[in-house]
């Protein structure tokens, strides 16, 4: 790709609201995504294997964020049925602030009952519960974001 087309893709990402952009031009991909914590823009291509890459002109280093502090141990799988994400967005356990959670740890839920709200793009979703049973835990605090296929209850 054009280092012309890629300034002014660069460009056009860090004017706009745009988070993320992704092009693929043959067999070349192009993924830009603006950072929200610091004003800078990272930019990932990726070549086909076997193809022959030359150095592009020197751009000035993105400051390094510090190095996040060790991760601990991944908790051990809960037992029972694990409840989880269909989205990226947002997790709320009430459908608005003040108002009472739609689900407590003991409360029983049918097949069908709501667990929660994940906004996604000002869209509300509402997350239900494909089995019956008893809510074990919640894995997820309130406002806080989630990725897909993330853990968000288990269900004994």
């Amino acid at each position: 790709m054009d280092l012309r087309k890629l300034k002014t893709l660069i460009d056009l990402v860090a004017e706009s609201d745009i988070a993320e952009l992704e092009v693929t031009e043959g067999e070349s991909k192009v993924r830009i995504v603006k950072s929200s914590a610091i004003p800078q823009n990272q930019v990932v291509m990726m070549q086909p294997p076997g193809v022959q890459q030359y150095a592009a002109p020197a751009m000035p280093a993105p400051v390094a964020a510090p190095a996040p502090a060790a991760a601990p141990a991944a908790p051990a799988e809960p037992s029972g049925h694990v409840v989880k994400s269909p989205m990226v967005g947002t997790f709320y356990r009430a459908s608005s602030p003040g108002a009472p959670a739609f689900v407590e740890v003991g409360a029983t839920v049918k097949e069908g009952d709501t667990l929660c709200i994940i906004e996604a793009m000002k869209l509300l979703n509402e997350i239900d519960a494909d089995v019956s049973g008893t809510i074990k835990q919640i894995l997820v605090e309130n406002g806080q974001p989630v990725e897909f296929g993330q853990p968000l209850f288990v269900i004994g």
